[in-house]
């Protein structure tokens, strides 16, 4: 599930979110920086999925004490955004283990699986429409293709959404085992041995 925009990157210098000022550790942070998150991010993250998943489908696909499970357990399978130390996308796998997820795959990390299950995508609200989510994803499958471990992504996702995955690479597999609720959802996978679009230049 995501909230992420598709469309291009806009040219304006990006704004933080309320609270952070524009200068604030300016000279001893980078603009801008990529790196997997720690369980001291979760609140941060927290905040962000509640916003953009709360509103628009009533649940969130993590909630605090899973996205610490997982940031405890299993660090390098997540991936932040950060700008001026401020975190404003990031996304949380976890490892599995069977060819299909099932309901257990929500809380669940398998460590000697072979499958990375994508568990959240979202964007800061302040940073949407400016293409961080396609950007994100595209490091994030970068990452993932650089432990050998992982031979595979696998995420679920609402109808609507399958065209954008099918863009890194995703194809439908079916309907998932997996309800939220009242929700239901497409399950999509995506190899990581010798996949072309791993190999591309991104630009980024």
């Amino acid at each position: 599930m995501s909230t992420q925009s598709t469309h291009p990157p806009k040219p304006e210098a990006p704004r933080l979110p309320p609270g952070i000022p524009s200068g604030q550790r300016r000279h001893t942070l980078p603009a801008s920086e990529f790196r997997c998150l720690t369980p001291e991010d979760a609140v941060s993250a927290f905040e962000i999925e509640r916003e953009a998943f709360i509103s628009v489908l009533g649940v969130c696909p993590l909630y605090l004490d899973e996205i610490r499970h997982f940031l405890t357990l299993c660090p390098e399978l997540s991936l932040g955004w950060f700008e001026e130390g401020c975190l404003v996308a990031f996304i949380i796998g976890s490892l599995w283990d069977k060819e299909r997820l099932m309901q257990e795959s929500l809380t669940m990390h398998k460590p000697g699986g072979h499958i990375a299950h994508l568990h959240v995508l979202a964007v800061h609200c302040a940073f949407r429409q400016q293409g961080r989510g396609p950007i994100l994803l595209w490091r994030y499958l970068h990452h993932l293709g650089s432990q050998p471990a992982v031979h595979r992504a696998v995420l679920m996702c609402e109808d609507a959404l399958v065209p954008f995955y099918e863009r890194f690479g995703f194809h439908a597999v079916g309907p998932c085992a997996i309800t939220v609720s009242s929700l239901t959802f497409t399950e999509l996978h995506c190899s990581l041995q010798g996949h072309p679009f791993l190999r591309r230049n991104s630009g980024c």
